[in-house]
């Protein structure tokens, strides 16, 4: 590899290659689950994590850039069972952005931290010359806490884990395109960005025995389950007709020739639980209002492993892999 590319920055193969071959070597860094965990600070375990926002255009059905990087770092750190509490926000703004916007997107990030609960605590500004960036990209960190007896990480799926996706995929790529492109789906098609913390909580205060947890962000839910079956070491098989898939992002897949399996997603998340309680897991997040159409869409399996594998509608099956270059650049 000579130079990045936009595939680098996809969530798929690329981005795994450039993270596996330089930058997790580069700080020795072991676990690449959405945020790290920190035992024994101060007798507390703590849950840290950062993310960069980048996302074209800054406005979109359903969010922005600002709700989209309060509500994403919030549930990277619900994604390893912890509670959400402090983020900090930097951003860098090109010349010539418009003050009306950049109002509008402090007052989204406002509101977003306030419906999920969390505080921004500090940060940082640069402004760069025009031409430099484009319009305005925001970077977080944010901080957690983590209760005794949960344990959950994308290196501990097992054997006969039933998988639980909490709703419909495909919604924030689709919405972000649609703007982009200026297309127009009927239905129309919004972005499902969200803070999952509430719903987590309700999960974990159910049952500690959810051994794995992904928001499938960049790459979509192909990319992140075939993460968690090679982190893991095991086989996933999953249901397509189990898959929700809302009909305007089905309308529009089919369109552009998409595969929803790759689109990204924002307000939804895969759990990897025990099978004696799954059902019951799953009705209660049916009561949750992000997680209505919450379904069990497959099983870990013991071979073959690090594999993927889809039991298609029409009776077949096919090996699923990850995201293979760059299907929607600047997503997230």
């Amino acid at each position: 590899m000579d130079r990045i590319l936009l595939g680098h920055g996809s969530g798929g193969r690329l981005m795994h290659q450039l993270i596996g071959d330089y930058l997790a070597p580069g700080f020795d860094i072991k676990t690449l689950d959405d945020a790290a965990v920190l035992d024994n600070i101060n007798h507390n375990r703590i849950a840290f994590t950062t993310d960069s926002y980048v996302v074209d255009p800054i406005f979109f059905p359903g969010g922005d850039i600002g709700s989209l990087a309060i509500n994403g770092t919030v549930n990277d750190l619900c994604m390893v069972g912890a509670r959400p509490l402090f983020i900090t926000v930097g951003l860098i703004i090109e010349e010539g952005l418009e003050v009306n916007d950049l109002k509008r997107v402090l007052s989204s990030m406002r509101n977003a931290a306030k419906n999920a609960d969390v505080r921004v605590v500090a940060g940082d500004t640069k402004v760069v010359n025009k031409g430099k960036a484009d319009r305005i990209f925001i970077n977080t960190s944010g901080i957690g806490i983590l209760e005794d007896g949960i344990d959950i990480s994308g290196s501990r799926a097992v054997v006969g884990d039933r998988i639980i996706l909490s709703g419909p995929i495909g919604n924030h790529g689709i919405a972000v395109m649609s703007e982009r492109e200026g297309f127009v789906f009927e239905p129309p098609v919004y972005s499902d960005t969200r803070p999952l913390n509430r719903l987590c909580l309700e999960m974990l205060s159910f049952t500690k025995e959810i051994h794995a947890m992904r928001d499938p962000t960049r790459g979509g839910l192909a990319t992140t389950l075939k993460e968690i079956a090679n982190a893991s070491g095991v086989g996933i098989t999953i249901d397509e007709e189990s898959i929700p898939i809302d009909p305007g992002v089905k309308g529009a897949c089919d369109i552009l020739g998409f595969d929803p399996l790759y689109v990204a997603n924002e307000g939804i998340l895969v759990a990897f639980v025990r099978p004696d309680i799954a059902e019951a897991l799953l009705d209660k997040m049916r009561n949750n209002p992000y997680a209505k159409e919450a379904r069990i869409i497959g099983e870990v399996i013991e071979k073959p492993e690090g594999t993927v594998l889809l039991q298609t509608a029409i009776g077949g099956r096919r090996i699923v892999d990850m995201l293979s270059g760059e299907q929607l650049p600047r997503i997230c």
